[in-house]
């Protein structure tokens, strides 16, 4: 990886200077910190690393630096599902994809060079001509999965998540009227349900049976689910 970054910072060099991009000093310890990280960094964590370097620069400085970096090859901006911009890496010759924890937010890149085949393949085979590509997988991590107790409350699900409803929580507050509710709609004890939506506030959705159901935050903290196993 080190000689791989004195790379970069040479070709860095080579194209700003033939762009004749003013401020070409400061430029290039925009380059240094954000080879520093080796993650997926916001602008404010490189302005970090910077002022951990000894270095202040203007954010609107670093946000022009990032972005010619991108136009010139040497970073990629993504936006996830949480739409916050974050600034990866872009080596030559090196391609991954992404898994995303949808608890804590830890980006976790793989490669994988069945995948890469197959996608190809599979282009081929409908006449497409593929030029680049992404893979984001949304899920839960290893970690955050072993802090996950088993049964919850419906309201904490993430969107995508297959479960089983096994209780509706028998409250002061009418846990008989909340099972009325569900029965109703025509949900019951033991169906098994995906989340669709779920936004942290306001109305979710659930499908069971390739129907949708629309449920108030109310009640679906009143349901306790699990794990769909099976």
């Amino acid at each position: 990886m080190k000689q791989l970054h004195v790379q970069e910072k040479h070709q860095f060099k080579k194209l700003f200077k033939q762009e004749h991009i003013d401020d070409f000093e400061d430029r290039f310890k925009v380059l240094e910190a954000f080879l520093q990280v080796e993650k997926h960094v916001t602008v404010d964590e490189i302005i970090y690393q910077l002022e951990k370097n000894g270095w202040e620069l203007e954010p609107e400085f670093v946000r022009e630096t990032l972005k010619l970096m991108c136009r010139f090859g040497f970073a990629h901006k993504s936006r996830f599902n949480n739409g916050v911009v974050l600034y990866e890496h872009r080596h030559l010759g090196q391609h991954h994809d992404h898994m995303i924890c949808t608890k804590c937010r830890k980006i976790l890149e793989f490669e994988e060079d069945q995948i890469e085949q197959l996608q190809i393949k599979i282009a081929a085979a409908y006449g497409f001509h593929m030029l680049q590509h992404k893979l984001e997988i949304y899920g839960i991590c290893e970690d955050c999965l072993k802090e996950r107790i088993q049964a919850m409350s419906l309201i904490q699900a993430k969107p995508g998540e297959r479960l089983v409803i096994k209780e509706v929580i028998k409250e002061i507050n009418g846990g008989a009227g909340a099972k009325m509710r569900l029965l109703t709609m025509g949900l019951r004890k033991g169906d098994k349900i995906e989340v669709i939506t779920n936004n942290g506030f306001g109305q979710l959705a659930v499908a069971v049976d390739l129907k949708r159901f629309v449920l108030g935050r109310g009640l679906a903290e009143k349901i306790t689910v699990e794990s769909d196993n099976q």
